[in-house]
């Protein structure tokens, strides 16, 4: 009697504790679901993340310039205010920024942004003052002209 019942048991208990097989798949789709949300958030950002200065630029019908780098951008706001990239600066001292740059080898094109209210006369002094240091690789940046409905 005792002989039946160990064997007996010993069956039950190892029929009620079967190992499962290791699982040799992998699955994606979270991972795909976290990737495309990224994917959307940097589209979205990505514009935003461009020169910081708020400007109304004009419109030509100008084709866009493929730039690998990053290039130097000079802004000029509508009251006369001067920025290098994102930083304020007097007038006075954007050509010794400008050089203090080029000690480096700088030889990129030079983005000169003017505000559509800014006066001509502004703009075009700032670009003197560039062309006059040394630098001749100056491009205005303009918007896109809107295409007129036909």
């Amino acid at each position: 009697m005792g002989m039946s019942t160990g064997s007996g048991g010993g069956r039950a208990s190892r029929r009620g504790r079967r190992r499962r097989a290791p699982m040799s798949e992998i699955n994606v789709t979270p991972m795909v679901d976290v990737m495309l949300v990224l994917l959307i958030i940097f589209m979205v950002a990505a514009p935003m993340l461009t020169v910081g200065v708020p400007l109304e630029l004009p419109e030509a019908q100008a084709n866009a310039l493929n730039a690998e780098t990053q290039p130097i951008t000079i802004s000029v706001r509508s009251d006369g205010t001067v920025f290098l990239n994102e930083t304020e600066v007097p007038i006075e001292d954007v050509v010794a920024q400008l050089q203090a740059i080029a000690t480096t080898g700088y030889d990129e094109r030079i983005f000169l942004r003017g505000d559509r209210a800014t006066d001509y006369g502004a703009v075009m002094q700032v670009m003197a003052r560039i062309s006059a240091a040394g630098f001749r690789n100056i491009g205005l940046v303009t918007d896109p002209e809107a295409s007129a409905p036909a």
